[in-house]
C-alpha cells in the first residue's frame, strides 16, 4: 500500500475524532491535536507542501498551548475561559498577524522550496495559525476562519493529489458552519 495513502487514511481518522472533540468544546482536542501533525507532516512532505507541513510544528506546539490555556482557564475561579465572541479590539491585530505571516512564509516558500503553489500554502498556514490561536481562546469566529481555509484546502489538495484528505477537508468546512452555530448557541445560553 502506497505511504501517502497509509498517511491520508490515518490522518482523515485522526482528524474526524480531532473536529469532533472540538465541536464538543472538549479539552482531549489538545492531545489528539498533538498527534496529528506528526501523520500529516510527513504526508504534506511527501506531497511537496512545505509551508503545510512546517505548520505541523506550529500545530504541536499551539497544541500544548491551548491545552495549558484550557486547563488552567476552567480553573479560574474569577474569570474562567469560555466560548465568547472575538472582541472587536482585537480583529485589526488579528488581521495584520495573518497578513504579516502570509508574507513571511511566501517569501520563505519562494526563495527557499520548488513549492508550486506557495502564494495558496502560505495563505492557508497564516490563517491556520491565526485560528488556532482563537481556538486556544475559546473564540467562536475561530470556526468562520476554519471554514474559509478548509474550503481552500479542498481544492488545493485536490490539485496535490491527495483527494482523501481533500474529502476531509469539505466535510471539516461542513463541521465548521456546525461547530459555529453550536458554540454561538453555547455562548448565548450562559
Amino acid at each position: 500500500m502506497d505511504i501517502k495513502l497509509v498517511l491520508q487514511i490515518v490522518g482523515v481518522v485522526l482528524g474526524l475524532l480531532y473536529l469532533w472533540l472540538e465541536y464538543r468544546a472538549n479539552t482531549w482536542l489538545w492531545i489528539v491535536g498533538a498527534i496529528m501533525p506528526c501523520v500529516h507532516g510527513l504526508l504534506y512532505y511527501r506531497s511537496g507542501l512545505y509551508a503545510d507541513c512546517a505548520m505541523q510544528v506550529y500545530y504541536i506546539l499551539a497544541g500544548l498551548y491551548g491545552l495549558v490555556a484550557w486547563l488552567v482557564g476552567h480553573k479560574r475561579k474569577d474569570n474562567p475561559l469560555r466560548i465568547a465572541h472575538t472582541p472587536l479590539r482585537l480583529v485589526f491585530p488579528l488581521v495584520a498577524t495573518y497578513g504579516a505571516i502570509h508574507i513571511i512564509i511566501y517569501y520563505i516558500l519562494l526563495s527557499f522550496t520548488d513549492s508550486t503553489v506557495p502564494f495558496w500554502d502560505s495563505m492557508t498556514t497564516a490563517m491556520s495559525m491565526v485560528a488556532m490561536w482563537m481556538l486556544s481562546r475559546k473564540y467562536m469566529e475561530q470556526w468562520l476562519v476554519w471554514c474559509l481555509v478548509d474550503a481552500i484546502t479542498v481544492g488545493l489538495y485536490l490539485y496535490k493529489g491527495i483527494p482523501l484528505t481533500a474529502g476531509l477537508y469539505l466535510l471539516y468546512t461542513a463541521l465548521a458552519i456546525a461547530g459555529y452555530l453550536r458554540w454561538r448557541r453555547n455562548a448565548e445560553s450562559k
